[in-house]
Parts: C-alpha cells; sequence; structure tokens
C-alpha cells in the first residue's frame, strides 16, 4: 500500500525507545522526514538510521513552543509518552495521593502542551494530524496503577477535543491504545505488583506476562511495536482521511465495544 508520506514531516515525542522510537522508523520507512524528541537520546545501538533526534521535554510548555518554531513546516505530530507511579494499585490506596501529580504531568499536560504548539500550525496549514498514544488502561478502569489509567482516559477525553478542533481546518486527531507490549513501562508494572509479594510467591517477568496475556487478551498473544507503529503510520496517510476522533485498540480484542 502506498502511504503518500514521502517528504512529509512529522515529530515523534517519545522517540528515544519502545514504541516511540519504532513509529519514528517506519515513517523513515515511508520516506518521511523524521525529528524525534525524548529528554534523552537513544542508544547507539538502537537502528536509529534517518531520524534528526532532538531532546526535548513536554512538560514545559516553552520549549514546546521554540521546536514548534523551529518547524513550521509539521506534517503530522505523535505524542507517544508515557509515565507509570511505578506502584501497584490493589487497591487504589496502595497509590498515595501525592503520587498522581507527575503521572498526570506527563501523560496528560505534557500532551496539552504538544498540542497547544502544534496544532495550530497544523491549523494554518490545512493538513495533517496528530496523534496520542493512550492505553486500553484508559478504558477500562484499570486498577493496575490508577493514575496512569485515569491520565490515559483524560487523554483520550482530550484528543476527542482537538478533533473536534480542528476538522473544520481539515486536520484530524486519534488515539492509539496498545494492549500488552513488552516494554519499559510494562515491566514496570510486573515489579511493582512484585513488591506487595511475598518472597516465595513472586513469579518471573515472562510467567507474569503469560499468566495475564493469557487472561485477558482473546488473541492471548504479546502486541509489538511493530504492530502499534504500521496503525501510526496509516492514521496519518490519505487512507484515514476521514478517521478522525478516534480510539484505535491494537491490543488482542481485550477491549471490545458494542
Amino acid at each position: 500500500m502506498q502511504l503518500g508520506l514521502s517528504q512529509q514531516l512529522v515529530i515523534v515525542f517519545g522517540a528515544a525507545k519502545g514504541i516511540g522510537l519504532e513509529i519514528a522508523r517506519q515513517f523513515v520507512s515511508e520516506g518521511s522526514r523524521v525529528v524525534g524528541v525524548d529528554r534523552q537520546l537513544p542508544d547507539a545501538d538502537m537502528g536509529q538510521s534517518g531520524i534528526e533526534f532532538v531532546l526535548g521535554d513536554v512538560t514545559s510548555l516553552d520549549e514546546m513552543k521554540h521546536l514548534a518554531q523551529q518547524h513550521l513546516e509539521i506534517g503530522h505530530v505523535v505524542f507517544s509518552v508515557g509515565k507509570s507511579s511505578g506502584k501497584s494499585g490493589f487497591p487504589y490506596w496502595n497509590v498515595e495521593p501525592s503520587d498522581w501529580a507527575s503521572v498526570i504531568e506527563v501523560n496528560l499536560l505534557g500532551a496539552v502542551n504538544v498540542a497547544h504548539t502544534f496544532g495550530p500550525l497544523l491549523a494554518d496549514s490545512g493538513q495533517g494530524s496528530i496523534m496520542f498514544l493512550t492505553s486500553v488502561a484508559g478504558q477500562v478502569g484499570s486498577q493496575t496503577d490508577p493514575p496512569y489509567s485515569a491520565s490515559k482516559a483524560a487523554l483520550i477525553n482530550f484528543m476527542q477535543c482537538v478533533a473536534k478542533d480542528l476538522a473544520p481546518f481539515g486536520v484530524r486527531a486519534n488515539a492509539i491504545a496498545p494492549g500488552m507490549v513488552q516494554t519499559d513501562l510494562n515491566r514496570q508494572v510486573w515489579q511493582a505488583g512484585q513488591i506487595l509479594l511475598q518472597a516465595d510467591a513472586k513469579e518471573s517477568y515472562d510467567d507474569w506476562a503469560a499468566r495475564k496475556i493469557a487472561r485477558i487478551a482473546p488473541l492471548n498473544r504479546w502486541q509489538t511495536p511493530q504492530e502499534i507503529a504500521a496503525m501510526a503510520v496509516f492514521l496519518a496517510s490519505d487512507h484515514a482521511r476521514n478517521i478522525t476522533g478516534q480510539t484505535i485498540n491494537v491490543d488482542g480484542g481485550q477491549v471490545m465495544h458494542s
């Protein structure tokens, strides 16, 4: 399928590793000019050929404004940023109220900063898209990490506001909700749960993940960064020109809406 993204400028936030890095790679493979933004540079052996990396913190509105002024010809924006509380929420009061602020600052307010600075540029151009990486946890009230779950739910709602406001300008906004993906963030969820268990009850990450996938995913398999990235690239293309305001789940069937 020809996606028609050649030479279009794409900025991917959270591009130093994991899903964000794979999204940046797949845009490069489509011939896009890709800028990857993160608070740290990727490791030298991560395979980032063709990606221009820039240091940046989405929680800083000033930094986002400066970055936007350097990329006025922007075509597509991808917000692939996520932060967990680092604690397990079984029950929710295991996570202190003070643990919520930093999660919301990154996952929600970071997205607001990005949309606030790049949305008007896209509106002026009359084309393009913004994508937000959310989570199935934002749709089901996941007990695993309540601050993370709530922040991703809020991000879905914010995405819909963005989609409605940008639609008159011909700009689309969507969210992608991954399920179980082998990333550092997923491993942090397992580690947080292990802290609450007795030493003789602890299980390996692989065993924990296999048990969880079998329980919650009808297709009974991992989702991969490559699958998430393929959806991001498709949503940026003209093949998705009538898709806006939607949350697309790439989750092995974990969340089904009737």
